[in-house]
């Protein structure tokens, strides 16, 4: 069982954690603390249950055959053994830069900012292709705009409110995701009227498999493309330092989330399966509009508003998680010092808010985002991996006062699992993320010798 006891000595070292004071004269402003345990709750929530949901269910049919919710719950499981180790490390090292910190504390600036730099690729491509994707078939359902014009008003917006500050940004996603996750409620509920009307067929609520692969190997490969469905918890390790009460908010807020999701995905997937025949589901670019279609009654129009809403949310919480990892990163020494200025009244990053909309903002416009997107899941599993491993080296080390605690096996089976995913991943797609991570190497090389010569001087 995991649990929460009291801080264990180390062997090596002990890592002091400064008290909350106002930080000394030339120190990065530290950030406000204006989370709350719900608030966390709803911003991992919101961040998982994504745009993806929405087009996902029929991709992961046509890799595992028509039982759905299977590999569904297969990927929540390896997704919880990630988190956990977040939930350790978080609780440990309550402070916004996520991987990219825990990464420097265990193996030195250049995996620091390797491990940061997957993470702040993934997020501006995200938020970048979210953008475009705002601008795109959704809309259009009510009006006609010029995608570019739609892309540059929509993040500017969201870049307003992300600066005007986390508590306005979150209690905007706690109305979105009641939203998102009213429109998979709906769903379900549909996928069980047309059920119980004699319209559905419960018998592919067992079927695995494939012509091309068999059972275990099916869901398999459908619980890599259903991994994804999951990914975006990580994003909420980079709002902990503005969370109140971390080491106890943290691990019941990110549980609950990654549970309620998987529960909601479970129900939908299992909807989705009985109510729509298989081949419709993995032949359809909207499998969850099918499910509407199929039982009659609703506005397919309401259904692309909650699209829209959820492709919303996903962007400004992916916008959030850039910024404070940027700001986290340079605070590190990582990335240039400009990006740790704040907002004097708010206290909000103001500077790295900008950099990364610009970033992304330019990737939106440029429309090249396509080719980078396919590689998300990839950099995340390098990230993932990273953070596991971390954590066992980081055992050696102990803070004050007490600390969630996951026993040893979970890293190591989390670090496992981020191994045996990438595996299942396509050729073509290694070559695009292995550019990035050469990128990030080169890099991460340029800090660690900064950082080397830094500690020279000292």
């Amino acid at each position: 069982m995991l649990r929460l006891p009291e801080g264990r000595p180390g062997t090596r070292r002990t890592v002091k954690t400064s008290p909350a004071t106002s930080p000394p004269s030339g120190s990065p402003a530290s950030l406000r603390k204006t989370l709350t345990t719900p608030l966390l709750y709803f911003f991992i929530l919101g961040d998982v249950l994504g745009a993806g949901v929405y087009v996902l269910v029929g991709q992961v049919a046509a890799e595992s055959g028509g039982a759905v919710w299977v590999p569904l719950l297969v990927a929540m499981c390896l997704s919880l053994l990630t988190a956990a180790s977040y939930a350790e490390l978080v609780t440990k090292y309550p402070r916004a830069g996520g991987a990219s910190h825990y990464a420097t504390l265990a193996y030195g600036p250049f995996l620091g900012f390797l491990a940061g730099f997957c993470m702040l690729a993934a997020g501006v491509v995200s938020v970048a292709a979210l953008a475009r994707g705002f601008g795109g078939d959704y809309l259009t359902e009510f009006v006609t705009l010029p995608v570019a014009l739609v892309t540059i008003v929509f993040l500017i917006l969201l870049a307003l409110l992300n600066a005007r500050g986390i508590r306005e940004s979150t209690r905007a996603n706690v109305i979105a995701t009641v939203i998102e996750v009213g429109g998979l409620l709906l769903v379900a509920g549909l996928g069980i009227w047309v059920v119980l009307r004699g319209d559905g067929d419960l018998g592919q609520l067992t079927e695995l498999g494939t012509s091309r692969e068999a059972p275990v190997a099916a869901v398999l490969s459908g619980a890599v493309l259903a991994y994804y469905s999951f990914v975006g918890f990580e994003t909420s390790v980079n709002v902990a330092e503005e969370t109140r009460e971390p080491r106890r908010s943290y691990p019941r807020a990110l549980f609950g989330a990654l549970l309620t999701a998987g529960a909601v995905y479970a129900l939908v997937g299992a909807a989705a399966s009985a109510s729509v025949p298989t081949q419709k589901l993995t032949e359809s670019s909207g499998p969850l509009l099918e499910v509407v279609r199929a039982a009659g009654g609703v506005p397919t129009e309401l259904f692309s508003a909650v699209a829209l809403v959820a492709v919303a949310n996903g962007a400004l919480l992916t916008g959030i998680m850039s910024s404070r990892l940027a700001y986290g990163m340079a605070r590190d020494g990582l990335l240039p010092r400009f990006l740790t200025r704040v907002l004097p009244g708010r206290r909000t990053p103001w500077a790295a808010i900008a950099a990364t909309t610009a970033l992304s903002l330019l990737l939106a416009l440029t429309g090249d985002v396509s080719t980078l997107a396919s590689t998300l899941v990839l950099l995340l599993l390098v990230v993932f991996f990273l953070v596991n491993t971390s954590l066992l080296v980081l055992r050696r080390d102990t803070t004050p006062g007490p600390h969630f605690r996951a026993p040893t096996a979970v890293p190591v089976l989390g670090a496992l699992s981020c191994v045996l995913l990438a595996t299942q991943i396509e050729h073509d797609v290694w070559l695009r993320g292995l550019v990035v991570l050469a990128v990030g190497g080169g890099l991460g090389a340029v800090a660690a010798v900064r950082s080397r010569r830094g500690h020279d001087h000292a």
